[in-house]
């Protein structure tokens, strides 16, 4: 076997402990777990929210973001939490016969649920600090436009642009899982996230916080004004955010997460690499 096969032979098999260690955690652990990491990636969510709601070139603000949101997987990574995104990679210890499916379905339903749990904390948190009156009511206004455009999103973009976020989180995942050192770890994390953040690809976690953030917001008159002044949304959009409309698309972007992390990336680095290194 050769050095590089070594290495990718040390990474799968680290991948693969990890999803067995989380198939067979006890349940009240699981759901802990998983708030904390919709927690986290909560907070991502707000940081790069907060940093870029008043810079008005969209390239700009992406790069920002991208710079920022990425803190919300490596607090996930480090404290060893529960993400749904990247428990997608569990099919990997399904494939060798090391995690029963109904133990990887279990994990992903009670962690799905606890990450959101998770994020509505931190969203009503957020909402009930006053943090949204910064800039005179704009970054309330700026939640109301994200989460308008995220509940805008047709069936077809919310999947595709699912499967190409979790192709990049669960690519994260498995190279920071490569990384012996903390700032391996950070890097191996960063650029992948920062990817799909800058490109704006759509994540069923960070939309937890999102959406929320956004229905809450308009319920204030002050933040539903300022979202007409600055991006010209209307009353009857925010009313629709306020009748939960459009929360389908959490059902594309799931399903496509599910088949990015699944299908385009454990599958066949399960096929390509583990099973090929395992032959020779």
């Amino acid at each position: 076997m050769s050095k590089n096969s070594g290495m990718l032979m040390n990474i799968a098999d680290a991948n693969i402990n990890s999803g067995i260690k989380k198939a067979n955690l006890p349940l009240g652990t699981m759901i802990i777990l998983g708030i904390m990491a919709g927690a986290f990636i909560a907070f991502g969510g707000a940081a790069s929210n907060t940093a870029v709601h008043s810079i008005e070139n969209t390239g700009v603000a992406r790069v920002l973001a991208g710079a920022i949101f990425p803190v919300g997987l490596m607090l996930v990574v480090f404290t060893g939490s529960e993400l749904f995104t990247g428990n997608c990679l569990m099919i990997t210890g399904v494939l060798d016969k090391r995690i029963r499916v109904h133990k990887m379905i279990v994990n992903l339903v009670i962690v799905y649920i606890s990450n959101l749990i998770g994020s509505l904390i931190v969203v009503f948190l957020i909402y009930f600090s006053g943090q949204l009156d910064m800039s005179g009511g704009g970054l309330g206004a700026y939640a109301i436009k994200v989460a308008v455009a995220k509940t805008d999103i047709s069936p077809i973009e919310g999947f595709t642009s699912g499967i190409l976020c979790n192709i990049l989180v669960c690519l994260a995942i498995i190279i920071s899982g490569g990384a012996k050192e903390v700032i391996g770890k950070i890097f191996a994390i960063f650029f992948p996230i920062g990817t799909f953040v800058i490109c704006g690809f759509e994540h069923s976690v960070a939309n937890m916080f999102y959406i929320p953030m956004g229905i809450l917001a308009s319920t204030k008159p002050e933040y539903i004004s300022k979202a007409n002044e600055l991006y010209g949304i209307t009353q009857t959009q925010c009313h629709s955010l306020l009748n939960f409309n459009g929360l389908d698309s959490f059902i594309y972007v799931t399903l496509g997460n599910i088949v990015g992390g699944m299908l385009f990336i454990g599958i066949p680095f399960y096929f390509a690499i583990i099973k090929r290194i395992k032959r020779t």
